[in-house]
């Protein structure tokens, strides 16, 4: 994963209504949810939703499928599972030009 992918998905996850939305679809997991019922349950104005849905969408955390006159959403559990694995693909490594050991314990870092 390239680090301008990194930044993109963070950046889209950085604002209150995306990380909400966000939420609620990893709870909804494959299956989805319409776009109005998620307007609905996070109390958002169809035309915000929408907005935050397509950009979260570019930033490629989101799917989106039609079914019938419905859009389903869903969490992209695959890019954002990539962006953890960036973010942690070092952790606890020693540096090839030090002696320092890492001092992190690898059952600290999850919890």
């Amino acid at each position: 994963m390239e680090e301008k992918d990194v930044i993109t998905i963070l950046s889209a996850l950085a604002q209150e209504s995306r990380l909400r939305i966000f939420r609620r679809l990893v709870r909804a997991g494959v299956c989805g949810m319409a776009a109005g019922r998620i307007a609905e349950e996070l109390d958002l104005p169809a035309a915000t939703l929408s907005f935050h849905l397509k950009e979260m969408k570019y930033a490629g955390i989101v799917n989106c499928r039609k079914d019938g006159r419905s859009l389903i959403y869903s969490a992209n559990f695959k890019g954002v599972n990539n962006v953890l694995g960036y973010l942690m693909e070092n952790c606890c490594q020693p540096q090839d030009d030090t002696d320092i050991e890492p001092y992190c314990e690898s059952e600290e870092i999850m919890t």
